[in-house]
Formats: C-alpha cells, structure tokens, sequence
C-alpha cells in the first residue's frame, strides 16, 4: 500500500466526512477539502528539485496536508524536531540528507523563537499565493475518479521512503530512519485489526509528527482508515488537552506516561469517558499512572513497545489481552527473538537477553549510513538495544536499554530496574533518573536525579532493602525539571551532563 494512495481512495470515499478538527487553529476540514488542500499544495511543492523537503510544523491539519503534498509531489518529507534546539536541528537534517527546502510556520519560529534558517519556506506564505485558478484545478483534479486521479499523481512502489525520521539522540547522536510505505502501512493496518479501530473512531493527536509514534499512530492510522483527526499542536499544555478530550470527545489517545500523566491530573471523573483505547509507549508506564487512569476515569491504560526503527509498533497490550508490567504480545507478522548479549544465542523461555525483530515493520536503513545499519540489521533481524524476556505465555516484558546496564565492580547493574523500584518508594509524581558516574575504584557509580527535594538517608536506606548494595545509589542531585525529549520521554544525555555538573559543582 502506498500511503499518499489510500489517503486518496479514503478521501474519494467520504468526501463530506470530517477529516480534521484543528484545534490549534480552529479549522475543521472535511476529507474532500483536504484532498483539494493537498493537491493545491503538492504543485507549489513540485517546484523545488530536492528529492528531501524539511517539514517543520506542529501537529495539525497544515502538517499532515504538507507531509500528503510532499509524496503527491515525489518528495520525502525530513522531519525535525522543533522542540528542542530548532534552528540547529534543522541545519543538521539539510545537511545530512542533502536538501535545502524546509516547509515551516512563521507563528511557529516567533513562538519558540528560533532564527529563520535559510531555505526556509513558510506555509502562510505559500497559502497567501493560492488563488482563484489554483483552487479550481485543484478542484477539478480532485473530482477525477479515484484511478485517474491517483495515476495524475507521484506513483511509486511500496518499498520507496515515505518519510525520513530522526531517533530520539537521548543516549548519542540522531541517526536518519528511512521508513518505507510498506514499513508504515504494515504496522498501522496490523494495529488498527488488533485494536478493531475503523472509520467511525475519533483519534486524540498530540504527539509531534517528528516522533514515529506521532507519524505512525495520530497521522496514517486515522488516515488510512477514513477515521476523524483530532488535532493539537502542543501536547505539553496539559489543561488544554484535558480539555479537548472532554468537548471532542475521541475514542482512542496515545502518548508516552509523561504526557499522559499530565492530561489526567488536569482532568475530572468522567472528563475521559468517550476513550475506548489508551495506549502508552515510549517509556516505561509507571505502576501509579496504571492504577490513578483506572481508579479516576475507569479505563484500562494499555502499555506498548516499538523504536523508530520499527514503524514502531513491535507489541502491546489488548484490552482482552493485558498483562500489566509487559508490553503485551507481538503483532500478527512481527517476529521477536531474545538472544545472549554475548553469545547470540536464542535464550529459553523466561530469560533475559537481547531483544531482536523481524518483519515488515523493519526500516529499510539508516539514511546514507551502510555501516550503521548492517551493525543493526542482519539477516533481517533488526537489533533493538533493547533487553527483555518473553514469557510462558507469549508476553514480551522490556527490561531497558542494553546501554542503561553499568558494570559496577563486577557486576551489571541495570539502570531501569534500580529506577523502578525508586519508583515504588518516590511520592507519586516524582521523576527520577539513574545515571552512570565515572569511579576510579569500582570504574562507575550511580547518581540520581529528583524533581522534587527528598529524604535521601530514607531512600538510601529503603533502597538497600530491595537491591545489591552495588545497586543502590548514595548520591541524589535535585532538579526543578528533569530534560525532557519532543516525545516527554527522559534525555538521558543531557540529565547525565546536568547531574555530573551539579556534583562537581559541590565538590568543589
């Protein structure tokens, strides 16, 4: 399936129906206006001779109609993360990929206040220059019989890039992730049937079209299935998310626990009560969130797993199938394997090991990097970095990063498992953060970072209760706000800079 292809047999089909709501601009958008929108932008768009055009746009009905006129023109749309350092992440995409073009808002740079970066290309402007004879071919074109129009069309075959993303750069530097047609289509389409969506669902999207789990989940999959797209541009505005929810009333929301956490502490009892589906991913749910989503609204939070790299969907929970704590079952055609970190060898049932998949999900690479994706790709098995075991019953449980395990006087010492059970002893609401710091002695320790003051001799004590003493941390650095990546996911990078300063700092 290409995607840009089933947007048009989708809008053909239910022309009047609601495509868009925008809330961040008000506008609502019947799928026939957005074809036409798409179709009159793809021919601004096909002016420029760059295979790779930059969009840097919030989540909305202007993003999704510029990512559709991209591959309408035979462009790939690069997407950049706005969230953080804009103005360099964009210099870094046009660069790496080779292209000049970024479609951006002018309201968007005055608002995070990043510098015009040239090449740019504002979408109030291109929408200023739209007139009378562009909306009437556009018109016409879109009043084609879906064959003729799709043929008028950037055709292609399902293996061509659909969109270049960017990992997360949490732990080093982003790499350019090249997902097909057939990458984003498998998974959504495989999603959609084990979550039994279809076109009368109302999707609640938040997250950033720059994170896979925004373009996959609250851009194709309502897409593809004719579903209404509930849109805003800021998921960190809690208040006002919780808000939507309640006025717009949709029936699935995704998002990682940092933002869904926050949307249910601005909401009431019932405020959720349209939401069938709430799925979480990106980052490990806690306990706590799993319970207050339970108790305030009645709705079972459902945890996943995918990366970039995999479209992303690799596993989750069903709300006939959820096993708290895991993250749920693989998809149908989606093949995981758990192997020994140093033998590579297929580890039993219930161990513990290297999480690796196969599938069409499967990026077809990193962008211009052979070495890079044969070190992650062989024989169609993509190594995830990931550590995990399944279980008697086919439940895949993520155990945390292969990078986040510290050799510490002999032994591994995982990161994820010492901040979990810190979780269980931190005052609901509190982040924390584990991070590796540099011992001549034991050649690494463990510091933490808090979002709020706490009682360190306590945590210190209740915590050598729990783990090895080579696991438990003895030094705690407080800060106001915890680093956060475009998805709200933890930057472990910037938390470890932050954490190894602050220590310096007091020992100075």
């Amino acid at each position: 399936m290409l995607l840009h292809q089933q947007f048009i047999k989708v809008a053909k089909a239910n022309r009047n129906k609601l495509a868009f709501i925008d809330r961040s601009t008000g506008r609502r958008l019947t799928y026939g206006r957005s074809l036409i929108a798409a179709l009159i932008l793809s021919r601004k768009l096909r002016r420029y001779r760059d295979t790779y055009i930059g969009v840097m746009v919030p989540t909305s009905a202007g993003c999704a109609l510029t990512i559709l006129a991209a591959l309408f023109a035979g462009k790939v749309p690069v997407m950049i993360n706005y969230s953080t350092g804009a103005e360099t992440n964009a210099r870094f995409a046009q660069q790496r990929c080779g292209f000049r073009r970024i479609i951006t808002s002018r309201a968007l740079l005055e608002k995070i206040g990043c510098q015009k970066v040239d090449g740019m290309v504002f979408l109030e402007e291109i929408l200023e220059k739209v007139g009378t004879i562009d909306k009437l071919a556009a018109a016409a074109r879109a009043a084609m019989p879906a064959p003729l129009l799709q043929k008028s069309i950037f055709g292609g075959v399902e293996d061509d890039s659909a969109v270049i993303l960017f990992t997360s750069g949490s732990e080093k530097m982003p790499k350019g992730v090249e997902l097909s047609h057939r990458n984003i289509a498998s998974n959504v389409t495989t999603a959609a049937e084990r979550f039994q969506l279809g076109s009368e669902d109302v999707m609640m999207s938040v997250l950033p079209l720059f994170h896979v789990f925004g373009q996959s989940i609250n851009l194709w999959l309502p897409l593809v299935l004719g579903m209404t797209n509930v849109t805003y541009g800021n998921p960190l505005e809690f208040k006002n998310v919780a808000r939507i929810i309640k006025e717009e009333q949709p029936t699935m929301l995704v998002g990682t626990p940092f933002f869904l956490a926050g949307y249910l502490k601005q909401s009431g009892i019932g405020d959720f009560s349209s939401l069938r589906l709430v799925v979480a991913g990106a980052d490990k749910v806690p306990d706590w969130l799993r319970s207050a989503f339970q108790e305030q609204q009645g709705i079972q939070l459902l945890e996943g797993y995918g990366a970039t790299e995999t479209s992303p969907v690799i596993s989750v929970n069903l709300p006939e199938e959820n096993r708290p704590g895991s993250v749920g079952r693989p998809l149908p055609g989606v093949q995981v394997r758990i192997v020994g970190v140093d033998t590579g060898d297929e580890m039993p049932v219930g161990s513990e090991g290297k999480i690796l998949v196969k599938g069409d999900l499967v990026m077809k690479g990193y962008f211009d990097d052979l070495e890079e994706t044969s070190l992650h790709i062989k024989d169609g098995w993509y190594e995830t970095g990931d550590m995990g075991l399944i279980d008697e019953d086919g439940y895949l449980w993520h155990k945390g990063r292969l990078k986040r395990f510290v050799k510490i006087g002999g032994e591994m010492v995982s990161l994820v498992l010492v901040e979990s059970v810190l979780e269980s002893l931190l005052p609901d609401g509190v982040e924390c953060c584990v991070v590796e710091i540099p011992d001549a002695r034991k050649g690494a320790n463990l510091a933490v970072a808090v979002s709020a003051s706490v009682d360190q001799k306590k945590l210190i004590s209740d915590l050598a209760k729990k783990l090895p003493p080579v696991a438990v941390p003895r030094r705690f650095v407080e800060l106001d706000e915890l680093p956060k990546m475009g998805s709200g996911k933890i930057d472990f990078r910037s938390t470890t800079v932050m954490v190894q300063e602050q220590l310096a700092e007091n020992a100075s």
